[in-house]
Parts: C-alpha cells; structure tokens; sequence
C-alpha cells in the first residue's frame, strides 16, 4: 500500500526546474551568508603584479596589493605564464579566471567519473552543481580568483594516460603544474615510486625547462626567487592561522606561534613514509585513481602552508571513495568539508575543542590518507617485483582505475538518487562568500569577525 504521506522526487520537468531553482537559491542564500567570499584577493595579486613588472618596470616581487604586505609568492613561470594579464584590466580577467576555472573543473570531473556524468542530463548536472558550489574550497577557490583547479586538472590528465596505458605524453601535465607552484612536485616523486621512469622524466624535463627559460627571460626575477622570496615564509602568512590545514599548522596552533622544525619534520617524515607504503600498493595493483588521489592528501598535509582552497586536492579521493561503494563515508566528509567549521575557532584554537576542531580539515585528511580505500589483488601483490619492467606496456584489464569511478555514483549520490527516484548509474562522479581581503585567513582581521577583515595573501 502506498504512504500517501511519502514525498517523493519530481517526476516531471517542471517539478525537477523548480526543484533545481530552490536548491539554487538555497545555495545562493547560504554562501552569501555563512562562508567567507574572498573578493578575488589572489587574482588582484596576480594581476597587479605582472601590471607591475610588465607596464610600469617594477620588481616582480616588490609588489605588495594596496593597503596589504602581500604579494607574489608563485615561481616566475607562474608570472610569465599569467603575463596575457597585464595586456587588460581586472574586471576582464575576473571574467576570464572563472571561464577557465570552469573549464578546468569541467575536466577534472570528467576524469574522475570518466565522462558518465552525461547520463544525468540537465537535471543530474545541475543538482551536481549544487552540491559543488557548497564545497568550501572550491568556493574559496573560485571566489580568491585561485589557480588549483587548474593545476589539479593538469595533474589529473596525467593520471588518466597512465590509467589508460597511452603514456606517450604522461609527465607533460604534472611537470607544468610543478613548474607554476611547488605543491605538485610531489606528483613527480609518484612517478618516481611507481617507476615510470619515462613520465617522471618527462616532467621533470618540463619543470627544469621551464624554470630554465624563466631564468633566461627573467634572470632577476629568478633570482630573487630561488634565493630569497621561496625561503621567506613571512611573505605567505601566519602558520598557526585556522586557515593553514596542514600538519604544521596543527603544530604552530599548539605552540601558539612557530612551532619546533625538528617535530614538524617528523611528522612529515612519517606522513611521507604512509603515503610511500599506501601509493606503492596502489599503483602495484594498477590502481592508478587510488594512487593519485593518496599523493593529492599528502601533498595537503605535509606542505608547509596549506590554505583551506588548497583542498581541492581531495576532490580525487571523494571519487575513490564512492568507486569501493563507501557513499556515507564521501557524503559525511564531504559535508563537513561544506561548513566552514575550523572558522569556528578563528580567535581560540586552544583547549581540546580547539584542538580537535580548528584542525578538523587536517584530521580528515590524515584520516583519507590511512584508510581510503584501493584495490589490492593477490595477483598485484605477487607482481610487486616485477612492476618496473611494464613501466611502459598497455595496463591490464585492471588497470584503468580513473575509469572505473564511472561505475560509481558522485558525491551526494545518495541525495541525488532520493531526489530523481533513480539509482546512480554508471558514472555519477565526484563533483563560493561578501566581500573581505583576507582569503585564506593569512593574517589576523583587526575585528573579532572572520568574515570581514583587511589583510591578505596570496599562495
């Protein structure tokens, strides 16, 4: 008998367009209110500084955004790479940085479900949009005018030539991300653990040459990179801001300041020693998703500063999660990811709460790094010894791993289905802030409010 009460989803599309326009406003009503909008504080750096350097003759890295100490801080490839900047004005490269923030998330979605979010149509994609624009690092990402999309999409594309065996250009992506930010360097030590010797060298190959030609186009600016502006952590932010998720920022709130280099160290050395042993298995087992998406959390956690719009690198891991059948676990953590709630301790990190809250990002993706799931056959074990030699052969029938998401429903797959009244198929893959000037939280606002404040800085 049917519950006349029971409230289904729409079967009609007039039912599911007013559906999508409620979630919209929803959506729109929330990050209007509740989250911080960045007020493209990164994309100003950017922009003032190849203005800067390129029309008026000045320093690369002396410029500072007006009423703030904060300026470049990225490579300068990254520089030569956003010179187009300098040639129009803000608005206009606002406009452009989304379209290409766009298309960059456009991509990484596609690899990571393998293009099956088609099957869902209008109705699928706009309810998948919905739940992407709550993500907090993707809005800060968007909203701070950032570049991680960019480079996650970069280094996706890798991991797709691997998965699929046409490794002919593999390395090229990841090489030109590490040469526009140092984070994804660690991609290239993955390489280097799986023993694909031919894409490690290859972008590694890319990385020098770029910074190489960088040097001969830009011998000062280079200069004062590599020898100064990289080792000056005071040009970044504070480390114990609630923003910076990283292992070190656990650190340096609980010494109140700058925490001890030797603890920091170890707690890398051990993080890096977790990630080896998890990475290697992975990729062992043609685990190619597993294995990107492990490199992605270690790259958050052992980098010095990870910013919470940095955490984007756990897009992948959502995608693995959903693929071995733990909805609820992506649905939870993804949630949480959603509610700004390390903001909660922006002016006290002290005590337990503090502890366990102001580091809430960070205990999540430790807790992705430890236990996310990967495919671990008997056979793969046994081939652990022999991996090297089929560096450059096709991948067995279980090696396309980043395909194999597409079997998965995405996240809030669960929430989508109650919503359509359809299982997730085939496919349903992984898929923000009025304004203030501090984006990342990289220096303390002169007001008690965390969302309005005057500092910022770009990283």
């Amino acid at each position: 008998m049917t519950d006349p009460y029971r409230v289904g989803p729409p079967r009609t599309d007039r039912g599911r367009l007013l559906l999508v326009v409620a979630l919209g406003v929803a959506v729109t009503v929330f990050t209007a209110t509740v989250p911080l909008l960045r007020d493209w504080f990164d994309l100003r750096v950017y922009h003032g500084s190849v203005d800067h350097w390129l029309n008026r003759g000045g320093r690369l890295y002396d410029y500072r955004v007006p009423g703030t100490e904060y300026g470049f801080t990225y490579p300068p490839f990254a520089a030569l790479v956003m010179s187009p900047m300098a040639l129009v004005g803000l608005r206009t490269a606002v406009a452009l940085t989304l379209l290409l923030n766009l298309a960059a998330l456009a991509v990484a979605l596609h690899v990571l479900t393998d293009g099956a979010w088609r099957r869902y149509g209008w109705y699928g994609c706009a309810l998948g949009a919905c739940l992407l624009a709550l993500y907090e690092p993707l809005r800060d990402t968007v909203s701070f005018g950032q570049v991680n999309l960019l480079l996650l999409a970069l280094v996706l594309v890798d991991a797709r030539l691997l998965a699929t065996g046409r490794t002919r250009w593999a390395g090229v992506g990841t090489g030109l991300a590490a040469a526009v930010k140092l984070t994804p360097v660690i991609f290239i030590g993955l390489l280097l653990l799986a023993r694909r010797w031919r894409a490690a060298a290859v972008a590694t190959g890319v990385t020098a040459g770029a910074t190489v030609l960088t040097a001969l186009a830009a011998p000062d600016a280079s200069r004062f990179y590599w020898t100064h502006a990289l080792w000056d952590t005071s040009r970044i932010g504070r480390l114990d801001y609630v923003s910076n998720q990283s292992v070190q920022g656990v650190l340096a709130r609980l010494a109140q300041g700058e925490p001890s280099r030797a603890l920091w160290a170890a707690g890398v050395l051990v993080v890096l020693c977790v990630w080896g042993w998890r990475a290697r298995r992975a990729v062992v087992a043609g685990d190619w998703a597993a294995a990107f998406a492990l490199t992605g959390l270690t790259a958050c956690l052992v980098s010095p500063v990870t910013w919470v719009h940095h955490l984007v690198w756990l897009l992948p891991s959502f995608a693995v999660l959903l693929r071995a059948g733990h909805a609820r676990v992506a649905g939870a953590l993804y949630a949480l990811l959603c509610t700004s709630v390390v903001w909660l301790w922006f002016d006290d990190a002290s005590g337990i709460d503090g502890f366990l809250g102001a580091n809430a990002y960070t205990w999540a993706t430790l807790g992705l790094l430890l236990w996310l799931p990967s495919r671990q056959t008997g056979a793969a074990r046994r081939s652990l010894s022999r991996s090297a030699s089929a560096t450059a052969a096709p991948p067995t029938a279980a090696a396309p791993a980043i395909a194999a998401v597409s079997r998965q429903p995405g996240p809030g797959a669960g929430a989508v289905a109650a919503v359509t009244g359809v299982a997730p198929g085939p496919g349903a893959g992984a898929a923000g802030d009025g304004g203030t000037s501090d984006p990342t939280g990289e220096t303390r606002p002169a007001t008690a409010n965390p969302q309005s404040s005057s500092a910022r800085a770009s990283s």
